[in-house]
C-alpha cells in the first residue's frame, strides 16, 4: 500500500507538472492550503510537520509526523535556495506542500557533497511538509518544544511500559527513563560501573517492529568479537545504555529497554536505525575490569550510524 501511494505521488508530480510551481532556483513544489491562517514573516519561529522520502524505493530518510515537530528561525537568505524554505514565506498555518528535489542537482548546486549509496543519480527526493505554528520570539517557540518534549517522553514511556506487558517484562526504570530488564544480575562485587569497562555480547533491536540493528551475538551483521565499554564515559554509549550498565555485574545477562529520546532521539542512524526509535538491548557482560588511565573510548552503537 506504501509503495502504491508513493508511485502515484511520483507519477503525479511528473504527468501533473503543469499543476506545479517552480521557484526560481528550479523547484517544482505544490502548495496544498488549508484554512487561511497568517503567513509568517521574516525573523518570526515556526512550527512544521516535514518529512524527507526517496521517490524510487519509497524509503522514509526523516519524518517529523508523529514525533516532535520541527522548529526554526524563517530564513529567506542565500542558504535556502533550492529547499523548502523558499516556498515557506508563501505558506500559511494549516497549508501543507510537496516539494521535488532532483539529487543530480542537489550534487552540482554543493548542498550534497557527492553522491552515495543513500542519494544515487538520477533519484528524486521528495519532501511533504505543514505548517503549524507560528511564533513572533523565540521564547515561545522554546515553549512549546519542550511542551512537545515532555509529551514525547511520555508516548516513548508507554510505548515501552506496553511491551513489557505484552511480554510479560519486568523491569527496574532508571533515573531517566531507560528499563532493566535482569535475567541474572551477575557478579554484585564487579558491577559494571563508572570507571570500570565491561566487556559485552549485545544485541540492539527496534522495539516496534523486532527489526535488529546491530549485534555481536551472531554473524548478521558481520562482527561477533566482544565490544569493550569504558563504564561513564561520555561518548562511550548512548544514554539510555549508560544508565542500564551499571545494573549488571560480570556474568550478568538481561536487556535493556531505551526509549528514543535517550538513545538517538531525532537523528536517524542509518538506514536501520529511524528517528525517534524505542531502542531494546539483549546484553551479557562477560568481563568487567577496572579500566586503566588509558582506556580509550569505543562507542556501541556507533554515533556514525555504522555497525562496527
Amino acid at each position: 500500500m506504501k509503495t502504491t501511494i508513493a508511485l502515484l505521488f511520483a507519477i503525479c508530480l511528473v504527468a501533473c507538472n503543469m499543476n506545479y510551481d517552480k521557484t526560481p532556483s528550479g523547484l517544482t513544489y505544490k502548495i496544498f492550503h488549508g484554512s487561511g491562517g497568517e503567513k509568517p514573516k521574516v525573523g518570526e519561529f515556526v512550527k512544521f510537520n516535514l518529512e524527507y522520502r526517496l521517490a524510487d524505493r519509497d524509503s522514509v530518510l526523516q519524518s517529523t509526523y508523529n514525533s516532535i515537530p520541527a522548529y526554526s528561525n524563517l530564513d529567506t537568505g542565500k542558504r535556502v535556495k533550492y529547499s523548502f524554505w523558499e516556498i515557506v514565506p508563501q505558506m500559511s498555518v494549516g497549508d501543507s506542500a510537496v516539494v521535488s528535489m532532483n539529487i543530480d542537482s542537489l550534487k552540482n548546486m554543493g548542498i550534497i557533497p557527492d553522491y552515495s549509496p543513500i542519494f544515487k543519480k538520477g533519484q528524486v527526493l521528495n519532501v511533504k511538509l505543514k505548517l503549524l505554528k507560528i511564533f513572533k520570539d523565540e521564547k515561545s517557540m522554546i515553549a512549546d518544544y519542550d511542551s512537545a518534549m515532555d509529551l514525547e517522553k511520555v508516548k516513548e514511556q508507554k510505548s515501552l511500559e506496553g511491551y513489557m506487558a505484552k511480554n510479560n517484562l519486568k523491569g527496574i526504570k532508571t533515573k531517566n527513563g531507560a528499563y532493566v530488564v535482569i535475567d541474572n544480575a551477575g557478579d554484585t562485587s564487579m558491577k559494571a560501573d563508572s570507571g570500570r569497562i565491561a566487556t559485552l555480547k549485545y544485541r540492539g533491536y527496534l522495539e516496534t517492529t523486532g527489526k535488529v540493528f546491530d549485534t555481536n551475538m551472531d554473524t548478521t551483521k558481520g562482527h561477533i568479537d566482544p565490544i569493550q565499554i569504558p563504564v561513564g564515559s561520555a561518548r562511550s554509549a548512548i544514554q539510555g545504555f549508560s544508565e542500564g550498565l551499571p545494573y549488571f555485574g560480570k556474568g550478568g545477562k538481561g536487556k535493556i529497554l531505551i526509549p528514543a529520546m535517550l538513545g538517538y532521539g531525532p537523528q536517524a542512524a542509518g538506514p536501520d536505525l529511524p528517528a525517534f526509535s524505542n531502542l531494546i538491548f539483549d546484553i551479557e557482560v562477560l568481563d568487567v575490569q577496572n579500566a586503566p588511565k588509558s582506556a580509550g573510548n569505543p562507542m556501541m552503537p556507533p554515533q556514525d550510524g555504522t555497525n562496527h
